[in-house]
C-alpha cells in the first residue's frame, strides 16, 4: 500500500511519529558551544533546547559539545558551575559545522590573541559562527563580522560598533546573515536556533519543534500554538470545532453552517489556506490523535478507535497503515 502524506497543516505535528522524511539530509550537523565566564545560561539553554528537541523528532540530526577557553569549570550568570567537555583548540575546528560563542551580561569584553586566532581559523575553515548575548563582540573583535549584520545585547552595542566599523549592528533580537548568527537575548537565541534549523532541515521540522515547545511555560520563550498555520478566523474556528469533536466527527454541512459559509465556500477555504479538503484534514486530526493515544496511554486499540471516531477496527487499521506504514497493533507503547 502506498503511504499517504499528511497535508501542510499537519506535517509538523506528525514529524515526531514519522521519523526521517524522504528528501531530507541525514548527515549529522556538529555544533559546539563555547562557554565564556559569566555566560548567559538562559540564552545557552534556549539554543540547546531547540537543537535537543529537533533530535527528539528525528534522532541524530545534531551533535553538541561544550567548550571552554581553558581547562576547568566556568561560572554562568546564574551562579551555576559548568565544566565544559573540552578545551577549544584549533584541532577541533574542522569537526564543527557551527561554533556558538556564549557571552553574558557580565562577560568581560576582552579576548587574548589565542582566542582571536581561533575565531579567525574557524572562519577560514568555513565554520558557521554564532554569538549569544554579547558573543557578537568577540566575533567583531576577530574581524569575522566585517560586511555582516548582527545582533548584540543593547548594553554592548556601542562597544561593538567601536571595534567593528565594517559591521552593521542591529537592534533586532537576532540576526542570521549568511554564515553568521547572532542573538541579543534568550528569546532571540531560541528563534535564531529555530531559523537556523529551518535553513538546514526545512520548515516542517521547525513546525514540529514549535508544536512541542509551544505549550511549555518559559519567561524567555514566546510561541503561540499553531502560529505556523496562517488561516482566517472562520477557518480557525472550524479547525477548533474539529479538534473538539474527534469521537463523533461532524458532517461537512454542520461545519459549514457553524462557520456561516456554504459547503463549497468551506472547501475553498481549506484548499486555499491549508492545501487540502475538510474531510482529509479531519481524518488527519483523528489519526494523529489516535497515534498519540496508542503511544502515550494505556487505552486499548478498540478504545482508541472509538475515541477518534472510526467506525470499525478494519477501517481504523486501513487508515492507520496508509499514513504510518504499519497496523495500529504494531505501534510502540511509550507509557511507563
Amino acid at each position: 500500500m502506498e503511504r499517504r502524506q499528511f497535508s501542510g497543516g499537519m506535517q509538523g505535528k506528525n514529524l515526531r511519529y514519522l521519523g526521517q522524511t524522504p528528501g531530507h539530509a541525514t548527515r549529522k550537523v556538529r555544533t559546539g558551544f563555547l562557554l565564556l565566564e559569566h555566560f548567559s545560561l538562559p540564552a545557552f539553554t534556549q539554543a540547546l533546547d531547540t537543537i535537543v528537541t529537533a533530535n527528539l523528532l528525528r534522532p541524530e540530526l545534531f551533535s553538541t559539545c561544550t567548550f571552554g577557553l581553558h581547562e576547568g569549570e566556568i561560572v554562568s550568570d546564574l551562579g551555576l558551575v559548568i565544566r565544559p567537555e573540552a578545551r577549544l583548540e584549533a584541532s577541533v575546528l574542522p569537526g564543527l559545522d557551527l561554533l556558538v560563542v556564549c557571552g553574558g551580561y557580565r562577560t568581560a569584553l576582552k579576548a587574548d590573541d589565542e582566542f582571536i586566532q581561533l575565531l579567525k581559523a574557524a572562519a577560514q575553515e568555513g565554520v558557521n559562527l554564532a554569538g549569544l548575548w554579547n558573543g557578537a563582540w568577540f566575533l567583531g573583535r576577530a574581524g569575522v563580522l566585517d560586511g555582516y549584520r548582527c545582533a548584540i545585547h543593547p548594553e554592548h552595542r556601542p562597544a561593538l560598533a567601536e571595534i567593528a566599523r565594517a559591521t552593521e549592528v542591529s537592534s533586532e533580537p537576532y540576526v542570521i546573515d549568511r554564515d553568521r548568527l547572532t542573538a541579543s537575548s534568550p528569546s532571540g537565541a531560541f528563534h535564531m536556533a529555530l531559523d537556523w534549523i529551518k535553513s538546514v532541515y526545512g520548515k516542517a521540522l521547525v513546525e514540529g519543534i514549535e508544536d512541542i515547545l509551544a505549550f511549555e511555560e518559559s519567561r524567555y520563550r514566546r510561541i503561540k500554538p499553531a502560529t505556523h498555520i496562517s488561516v482566517s478566523a472562520p477557518l480557525r474556528e472550524v479547525v477548533k470545532l474539529m479538534e473538539a469533536n474527534l469521537e463523533e466527527p461532524l458532517a461537512l454541512d454542520q461545519l459549514a453552517a457553524y462557520a456561516g459559509r456554504s459547503r463549497r465556500q468551506l472547501e475553498r477555504l481549506f484548499r486555499e489556506q491549508l492545501g487540502t479538503t475538510p474531510q482529509r484534514y479531519y481524518l488527519e486530526l483523528r489519526i494523529t490523535e489516535a497515534r498519540r493515544l496508542l503511544q502515550h496511554t494505556e487505552m486499548s486499540q478498540v478504545e482508541v478507535l472509538v475515541a477518534c471516531g472510526f467506525v470499525s477496527p478494519s477501517h481504523f487499521s486501513k487508515c492507520y497503515s496508509a499514513f504510518f506504514g504499519y497496523r495500529p497493533s504494531k505501534e510502540m507503547r511509550r507509557v511507563k
